[in-house]
């Protein structure tokens, strides 16, 4: 039976059901005092409370498939995500003319000392606070030039207020001599709720990947910013201006991409910067990039929702206003405002039936300017090991939409 079998779900909360009949039948026999009914006692604690807890884990992983089959469970799964439909918005970046892209107006120029990080401290700009290890890489090399170097870093919001901890990947050639002057396109990428920025680096290895990715040819070098969606800790802000409340879309879309020029040798102008993100990072991701595509022209989503969560981690978001609710709603937006001249990329496995289900949906609903591509897998659920198999595809086309480095 699958692991996701509602006959599987039945029989194991039938085997429950006799293991907790079982005990109160049989702990009168064994009320001795021996050791031997000692360890049998236990033993009945341990068998009946395993066949509870899975029931439990069961019945939540039916809900919300956060594994799909055993294979999934075991981390069995390897087959890489494909990407269909990837068209490219008209006046996208990197597309011939459009803001940006080489040669065009604003595609350089931001302030940064040439191959290593500029001033820290003091708005706006980075704070650098060290090094990390790039989790994935082997032990090639520890030169920059080769593999790249992985900042922790803080990024403090001067117009908001708002601060969030997180790490900035800088490609190779960052380092390579006579790349000094060079800028390169950034990528912001979001955890999930309430998801550590760590897990960017050792688990689904954004950093190694790229660099593998570098290796093949598959994607130019870009700098990645790996950080949670939520600048509001421990409140759930779900990337939006919270009346009388943290503004944390401004601190993505203002604060943000401010600190990295002013540190980083990031490209300035429209069309330099991409998002991507997983589950509540993906919905903030496509949010982002619809309500500013001037600043977000290519956003991606692993597994991502399209209407803002409202729970105990949310609190009001909204002040009251169904106005503001609505606005939220990815697909009431792409329904009554003006499509955004947009480039969006949905990636999910076929087995996370909630969000596969809606992502379709929307892919199937967009209309120029916005154009969706889908990448997929067949098999797998709202996990790591999904997301993992998903992101080499999503950084390649999330580069083909972003300029070259100039």
């Amino acid at each position: 039976m699958g692991l996701t079998s509602h006959k599987l779900l039945a029989l194991t909360a039938l085997l429950a059901v006799f293991t907790v009949l079982g005990t109160l039948w049989v702990w009168p026999k064994l009320a001795v005092r021996s050791w031997p009914a000692v360890f049998l006692r236990l033993g009945t604690i341990a068998v009946t409370q395993l066949s509870l807890l899975a029931v439990l884990g069961l019945a939540v992983n039916d809900y919300f498939v956060f594994y799909s089959s055993w294979s999934d469970l075991l981390g069995r799964e390897h087959g890489v995500g494909v990407v269909q439909g990837a068209g490219r918005a008209p006046g996208s970046p990197g597309s011939p003319g459009s803001p940006g892209s080489p040669g065009s107006p604003g595609s350089s120029g931001s302030p940064g000392s040439p191959g290593s990080p500029g001033p820290t401290g003091g708005p706006p700009g980075v704070q650098v606070l060290g090094t990390a290890e790039i989790t994935g890489a082997g032990s090639i090399s520890r030169d920059p030039a080769r593999i790249g170097r992985l900042d922790k870093v803080r990024l403090p919001g001067p117009t908001t207020g708002l601060s969030t901890d997180g790490y900035v990947y800088l490609p190779p050639q960052y380092f390579q001599p006579g790349n000094e002057g060079r800028h390169f396109p950034a990528v912001l990428v979001m955890t999930g709720f309430p998801g550590d920025a760590a897990n960017l680096v050792t688990k689904l290895r954004y950093p190694a990947t790229e660099l593998d990715l570098l290796g093949k040819g598959t994607m130019k070098p870009t700098v990645l910013v790996l950080m949670r969606p939520s600048p509001s800790m421990p409140r759930d802000s779900e990337c939006e201006d919270v009346p009388h409340g943290p503004q944390a879309q401004s601190y993505f879309t203002t604060d943000v991409p401010a600190d990295l020029r002013a540190t980083y040798r990031v490209l300035g102008g429209a069309g330099s910067l991409g998002v991507m993100g997983d589950s509540t990072g993906g919905y903030c991701a496509v949010k982002l990039g619809m309500v500013h595509p001037g600043t977000f022209p290519a956003a991606v989503s692993l597994s991502g929702y399209f209407k803002a969560a409202e729970d105990v981690t949310t609190g009001d978001l909204f002040g009251g206003s169904q106005q503001r609710r609505n606005e939220a709603d990815l697909n009431w937006r792409l329904a009554h405002l003006p499509v955004p001249a947009l480039a969006v990329l949905l990636a999910d496995s076929k087995q996370d039936g909630g969000t596969y289900a809606a992502s379709s949906a929307f892919a199937a609903k967009a209309r120029p300017p916005l154009v969706v591509a889908q990448a997929t897998v067949d098999t797998g659920g709202h996990n790591f090991t999904t997301w993992d198999r998903l992101i080499p595809p999503s950084l390649g086309w999330l580069s083909a939409h972003l300029p070259d480095p100039a």
